[in-house]
């Protein structure tokens, strides 16, 4: 039984959970300064990069892993803000656009340069550009395979997802 215990997959599950738990929690003053969630720089993050910075809502969901409601709740407390608003789509009126305000670009104009400094000093800066390479690649083949549907929602694999 102790064998169980001494697999290491344990460790390689264990870092990566530790890993992204320490980086969620030393970005939450960087969050905060701007008052923004770690979900709403994400969904902004995501029109931002979209064609037209806008995402039809249901693949806005899909991306950043919220049910239907969840996105809802999400896309009212952003167009509070005015950092996005919901677009009804002209050819089918099942459909509505999240699309990304000038607002909400001009919010991630102001924080990024914060977070992206905070990414290369707890992430990036501390792996060589061969370790980063091999992470990514390893990361977009379990992205892949436990949330097929990312890949296809995911535009430039260049410059990540």
């Amino acid at each position: 039984m102790t064998d169980l215990f001494n697999d290491p997959r344990l460790t390689y599950s264990g870092l990566l959970l530790e890993a992204s738990g320490g980086l969620v929690d030393r970005m939450q003053p960087v969050l905060k300064e701007h008052g923004l969630s770690g979900l709403d720089l994400n969904a902004l993050m995501r029109l931002s990069r979209s064609p037209g910075q806008r995402l039809r809502m249901t693949d806005l969901a899909a991306q950043i892993r919220l049910s239907t409601s969840g996105v809802t709740r999400l896309m009212d407390r952003l167009a509070r803000s005015g950092l996005a608003e919901r677009e009804a789509c002209a050819e089918d009126r099942r459909t509505t656009y999240a699309v990304l305000t000038p607002a909400g670009a001009e919010r991630l104009e102001q924080v990024l340069p914060s977070y992206l400094d905070f990414i290369e000093r707890w992430f990036t800066g501390v792996l060589t550009s061969d370790q980063l390479a091999s992470l990514a690649d390893g990361l977009r083949i379990v992205r892949d395979t436990v949330h097929p549907e990312a890949a296809a929602l995911t535009p430039d694999e260049t410059s990540g997802s």
